[in-house]
């Protein structure tokens, strides 16, 4: 069985909120909505075109190598543990889907979703049991009600209605936000983006419910490759991409873990 055909059940269509189902090389609904699989195995259900500032091709080949290369492995290493005993996680913004991959049990179910088309098309060969389908966090996800026991959210935009509303009730939020230490060399040396003090805090607080919070931190010294790989593979790519020097930079992150009122994590 196929990854999609595996996780199909999860998935709700983009127009009328119907269940899908697959026939032969596309899914459909029962009012007539259809949405092609592509060659790759991920599938679109944005339902429009892709936004502006969706990630580009060239800036999934950046985090690809970067992130196979193992320089975030803590950060990967770090989510894994905090999705232990995850059957049915839902990565929203997931990239390349390598930390859904990472974290993936002997018998979990993954389903990568990201608004780049790129990411998906990389994301749907990551792992045999990770499905990729192209949606919109922000717009809503074409996934049920209670459809999965765990959201994982990466360095991506967040939709905590969303995130709740496709959790089962015991289900859990695990959520990557950098701390104002994160690769605080480049953007002085670079003029990247900022992140606020208290980002991780506000980010806490518009999830609700019982946050756990786990602060990784480390250095990295990089060759000029992967030091230019880090800042062209995120949102810094569409200010700025310098062709950077080998650097030593420091990682800096929390890694939170929210369960809600009456639920409880599984582990």
């Amino acid at each position: 069985m196929s990854a999609l055909a595996a996780v199909v059940d999860w998935l709700r269509c983009p127009h009328c909120a119907a269940a899908l189902h697959l026939d032969g090389s596309s899914l459909r609904c029962s009012q007539g909505h259809a949405f092609d699989v592509a060659r790759q195995g991920y599938v679109n259900l944005l339902g429009r075109a892709a936004p502006r500032n969706a990630d580009t091709a060239e800036m999934v080949a950046a985090r690809d190598r970067f992130l196979r290369a193992g320089h975030y492995s803590p950060i990967a290493d770090a989510v894994a543990d905090e999705l232990r005993g995850a059957r049915r996680v839902l990565e929203a913004g997931a990239g390349t889907g390598h930390y859904l991959a990472h974290a993936l049990g002997a018998d979990a179910l993954g389903l990568a979703a990201d608004v780049s088309v790129a990411a998906a098309r990389r994301a749907a060969r990551t792992h045999p049991r990770v499905a990729a389908i192209v949606a919109d966090t922000w717009s809503g996800l074409p996934v049920a009600d209670g459809a999965v026991d765990a959201v994982l959210c990466v360095f991506a935009p967040r939709n905590p209605g969303e995130f709740r509303r496709v959790l089962d009730d015991c289900g859990r939020i695990v959520v990557v936000v950098p701390e104002p230490g994160h690769l605080a060399e480049l953007r002085q040396a670079h003029g990247l983006l900022d992140v606020p003090d208290d980002k991780a805090d506000r980010v806490a607080s518009a999830l609700g419910g019982e946050a756990r919070r786990r602060h990784v931190r480390f250095r990295l010294d990089l060759d000029a490759e992967a030091a230019t790989d880090l800042v062209a593979m995120g949102p810094n790519a569409f200010h700025a991409s310098p062709r950077l020097a080998a650097s030593s930079v420091t990682v800096d992150v929390s890694v939170l873990t929210i369960t809600g009122p009456g639920r409880s994590p599984l582990r």
